[in-house]
């Protein structure tokens, strides 16, 4: 009997031995609880803003004056019989007209807000001089600095627009004057009344929207003279100055007259200098001791083929003689 009770005990020891193995093995295999990684959400990428397209030509609201389509040479009731009757009462730019042209007359245009003088000519229009000797124009005269003191001089500034120029099949022939320095010698040579140097505005070729071949902008080169009264290839030079986009509103001051030489007390120095969008374009203009006066003219000159147009406003004007 007690060796059944021992081997009872003896039994259930085992089986309760035999259990807790069990049970600890199952926990040991017991698989843990996967962590859920957490979900971060990404940082969105900043939106990018869609890269317009470069301008590639000029606000439409600076070229809406512009004249495009068929034209004449002349235009009915432009023939003005006198050069400086065809002007308007009270004109915003300063100056004298000297209109030789009969394809139109002066008038004014609002451009964003600012008033600009209309400077068109065509190839041909000059119907006041003789046939085929000057070219036509539509400019502005202001009165001169008859003195060559140092610190003489006369100042002009405003505010350009080129929307045309000319254009031949020659290179050598294209482009219009927007503006020159003027001033008589001593000495003679050259005509009557001689340009000192003058801003030649050359037409560059792009597309527009529907394909057409146009003038996108200008290259401005200042044709200078060589000596006194040159002229033509032989007399002057044409350096390139800068690049100007059609219709855009460009700053101008031009300043002509007599300052000391650095170099030499006893001398002085006839000078051009021009300020064209705050970029400096200076002129030491030859032979400063035959020099007698200081002048400028501004508008629209020189249309070799088709036509040209400028606009000039904020115009100003001052003269000292010393």
């Amino acid at each position: 009997m007690r060796r059944l009770k021992f081997k009872c005990k003896v039994t259930f020891l085992v089986v309760l031995m035999a259990f807790s193995v069990l049970l600890s093995c199952s926990k040991e295999d017991e698989l843990e609880p996967v962590k859920e990684e957490e979900k971060v959400n990404p940082i969105p990428e900043e939106e990018k803003e869609e890269e317009k397209e470069e301008e590639t030509g000029p606000y439409a609201v600076y070229v809406a004056d512009e004249l495009t389509g068929v034209y004449t040479t002349c235009t009915d009731g432009k023939d003005n019989p006198q050069r400086d009757t065809a002007d308007i009462l009270n004109p915003v730019n300063v100056g004298t007209i000297d209109d030789r042209s009969c394809y139109a007359d002066y008038e004014e245009v609002d451009a964003n807000g600012i008033v600009y003088g209309v400077y068109n000519i065509t190839a041909g229009s000059n119907h006041l001089d003789a046939e085929n000797t000057l070219q036509p124009r539509i400019e502005r005269s202001l009165s001169r600095s008859q003195t060559t003191g140092i610190g003489s001089y006369a100042r002009f500034t405003g505010t350009v627009r080129i929307l045309e120029v000319g254009k031949t099949s020659s290179e050598g022939s294209d482009g219009t004057y927007i503006m020159q320095a003027k001033g008589k010698h001593t000495g003679g040579g050259g005509s009557a009344d001689p340009a000192i140097c003058l801003y030649l505005a050359k037409p560059v070729y792009g597309k527009d929207s529907a394909g057409n071949n146009v003038q996108v902008s200008f290259d401005l080169y200042r044709e200078q003279i060589k000596v006194r009264g040159g002229s033509g290839a032989s007399g002057r030079d044409v350096v390139f100055l800068t690049n100007i986009e059609k219709g855009k509103p460009t700053e101008v001051v031009l300043e002509v007259g007599f300052r000391a030489d650095p170099n030499d007390a006893s001398k002085k120095i006839h000078y051009a200098d021009a300020l064209i969008g705050g970029e400096a374009y200076n002129f030491n203009i030859p032979e400063p001791e035959r020099g007698t006066q200081s002048g400028i003219r501004y508008g629209a000159y020189r249309v070799k083929g088709g036509r040209a147009q400028i606009r000039w406003a904020n115009t100003t004007y001052k003269k000292e003689e010393k």
